[in-house]
């Protein structure tokens, strides 16, 4: 499948599912803590550093979004399916969700705070996860971090029902060593690592990675 065609495939699976995704999955940092804890480090580290907004990359309905600037950090979504951003924008008119790709944000460089990838690379082939983080190294601001949640693993899963619809999606786990490897290659350095244990509704680990955009010298 080219690059191009996986994008057409994922943008159309999560255009079917918007709605119902945004409503199965409204609660869903409720009942996990350790994922909480996580996010209120990224927003403190971030309130901390560099300032500046921070970019919730594929967004999705905006939950985590509106969760980010609970926390008082200036936060905006991008996603690539146009009926996430519709969903978002009527679920939380007071913040801004824009269209966009992981890998060719429309954004100047060095001008966020933060960026957030809470598993919206999960999509994304381990051959492509080096342009897709250098882009996010690009639009960091010296001393920015960037929090990447991801599936910890090494298998590749297919996934054609999902929230209650057709979709044509390929999931893939990463082991937690290769992504701050590639985290590191786009220069970001890392701060921190957490791994936990799946829960009820998960098939396998979770990962996340804390890293920093170094100051310039």
């Amino acid at each position: 499948m080219t690059e191009t065609s996986r994008l057409s495939a994922v943008r159309a699976s999560y255009d079917a599912v918007a709605v119902d995704y945004a409503r199965l999955l409204s609660g869903e940092l409720e009942s996990r803590p350790l994922d909480r804890a996580v996010l209120h480090a990224f927003a403190e580290y971030v309130r901390g550093g560099a300032g500046g907004a921070v970019a919730d990359l594929g967004c999705g309905p905006g939950r985590v979004t509106a969760y980010l600037d609970g926390l008082g950090v200036r936060a905006f979504g991008v996603d690539l399916s146009p009926a996430m951003v519709a969903v978002a924008r009527r679920s939380y008119p007071g913040l801004r969700f824009e269209v966009g790709r992981m890998a060719g944000l429309d954004m100047a460089d060095g001008v966020l705070g933060g960026v957030l990838a809470w598993y919206s690379t999960v999509h994304t082939p381990p051959g492509e996860l080096p342009a897709v983080f250098a882009e996010f190294a690009r639009v960091l601001a010296p001393g920015g971090y960037a929090l990447v949640a991801f599936k910890a693993g090494e298998e590749r899963r297919r996934l054609e029902h999902a929230y209650g619809h057709q979709v044509d999606l390929d999931v893939y786990e990463t082991p937690p060593e290769l992504v701050a490897s590639l985290l590191a290659g786009a220069g970001l350095v890392e701060v921190a690592r957490t791994v936990r244990a799946p829960d009820a509704e998960e098939k396998g680990p979770q990962g996340f990675l804390l890293v920093r955009k170094e100051p310039a010298a």
